[in-house]
């Protein structure tokens, strides 16, 4: 049994401490060797004010940064090298930092002080750093090879692929953790070869139900090239479950470079799940708040007019509340300009065309300009939404986009956006075919997401609204 809140307790604490020394370090050196004080002792350093400010700033600097960068995510399942490059990335960029905010303000005779002040504040965080986490991840790896740490394991398949890799990794001299709670079937027509090692818990369709039931961290797929069929559907089934997902690469997959030589174990491949990095989503989240705070107050005034000729254009409330399916398949409420007159769904769910004349002579322009759309930077701010994202379908549409494509699913592992990558390419659906053809370019965003392609996507979607191209 293991305790992942204490672990990352450890990290923290040791990171703090490494940041306080490192700190002190500095501090005396810039008063002896750049302030020219000989006899200054470390009993004078608790006079200084100053020395007070940093000894807070810099240990909550880093450690908000390790948080954004990640590092205190899965702190179990890491290899030792990865963590040390990792280390010594983060900290020469956050001593740069540091560097300009702390070391930039005291009077040098030369150029050569600073260089001397910043290669002994990095070297000292990032000796005391690295040193404090090889330390507590060469325990932790030792504990997971000697079985004292494990992760509830289950194995999807049921014959030659899967009972050769549980062979394989059971055999194993050092472990990798993983402990093999039982195998889910594909085709239940056949005999289970597994069934002699491992309890058989059923079909695969029950993914979801025994992932909660035996709290499995981890998912192997080892099925047979006959039941590749079925792999979209489990993959599908396992978005919305917080497991990692590993598999058995074939010959492409490994000519193509997607086996990596992380460990001297079975080779696996991670199926990917989280799509941005913690801190890239980090910095996603900045810049949506700050872009939301800026258009909402600058264009005020512009808003406060399209909310004033809504009222005008037709009788009915100025915003246009409805349900939508977001991320994590939680429904919240979307805000939008209202450009239908009043009551135009009462005869039930209906999606918008060119010609429909259930639009206000408004509403056709804020459409063609997506002026409607401003009001979701409110979502924004909330959190409910992002301003690049899929964009959000009612359960009703959305119920019927599963049925035609199951791997809609994908969707929801991320804040659905005020524009998107579908948008730009496609633009409003207005029948479940075209919003399955427009999905198309939302997978395709979650493949590749990251803060270069959201502002991509954000300056086409500009140049769209500035042209009056929505569609």
């Amino acid at each position: 049994m293991r305790n992942n809140y204490l672990q990352t307790l450890k990290y923290i604490f040791f990171d703090l401490v490494s940041a306080v020394v490192a700190y002190v370090i500095l501090f005396h050196y810039r008063k002896t060797a750049i302030e020219g004080i000989p006899d200054f002792t470390f009993a004078h350093i608790y006079e200084d004010p100053r020395f007070w400010l940093g000894i807070v700033i810099t240990p909550l600097f880093w450690v908000i940064t390790h948080y954004i960068t990640g590092f205190y995510q899965d702190i179990y399942r890491r290899s030792r090298l990865k963590e040390i490059i990792q280390t010594f990335t983060t900290l020469l960029l956050g001593s740069v930092v540091i560097f300009f905010l702390l070391i930039l303000d005291d009077w040098v005779e030369s150029y050569k002080e600073y260089y001397l002040s910043f290669s002994i504040y990095f070297s000292w965080i990032f000796i005391l750093t690295s040193l404090f986490r090889f330390i507590l991840s060469t325990i932790t790896n030792n504990k997971i090879q000697n079985r004292i740490i494990t992760f509830n394991t289950l194995l999807i398949g049921s014959n030659e692929n899967a009972a050769e890799l549980y062979r394989e990794m059971e055999a194993q001299h050092r472990s990798t953790g993983n402990k093999f709670i039982g195998f889910v079937s594909v085709n239940n027509n056949i005999k289970f070869l597994l069934e002699k090692n491992l309890p058989h818990l059923g079909e695969f369709q029950l993914l979801p139900q025994l992932i909660r039931q035996h709290s499995i961290e981890e998912v192997i797929i080892a099925i047979e090239t006959r039941e590749h069929g079925q792999l979209e559907t489990i993959i599908n089934l396992l978005q919305d479950t917080p497991v990692k997902v590993k598999m058995i690469p074939d010959t492409y997959d490994i000519i193509s470079g997607q086996v990596k030589l992380e460990s001297l174990g079975a080779p696996l491949i991670q199926i990917r799940q989280e799509g941005m990095p913690v801190w890239q989503q980090a910095v996603k989240r900045i810049f949506d708040i700050a872009i939301s705070l800026t258009v909402l107050v600058v264009l005020s005034p512009f808003l406060t007019f399209t909310a004033i000729m809504v009222k005008l254009s037709s009788k009915g409330s100025i915003l246009f509340l409805q349900k939508r399916i977001g991320q994590h398949n939680k429904p919240f409420t979307i805000l939008k300009f209202r450009s239908m007159y009043e009551n135009a769904e009462e005869m039930g769910p209906q999606l918008s065309s060119q010609d429909d004349n259930r639009i206000t002579p408004w509403g056709k322009i804020m459409r063609k300009y997506r002026i409607d759309e401003f009001p979701q930077f409110l979502n924004v701010l909330k959190g409910d939404m992002s301003i690049v994202g899929p964009r959000p379908e009612r359960e009703f549409y959305a119920k019927q986009i599963l049925e035609k494509a199951p791997h809609y699913k994908m969707i929801y592992r991320v804040k659905p956006g005020i524009t998107s990558w579908g948008m730009v390419k496609f633009g409003y659906a207005e029948n479940v075919n075209e919003m399955v053809q427009r999905l198309r370019y939302d997978i395709i965003y979650l493949e590749n997401m990251n803060l270069l392609n959201d502002l991509k996507i954000l300056f086409y979607t500009i140049l769209i609204v500035l042209q009056g191209r929505g569609k």
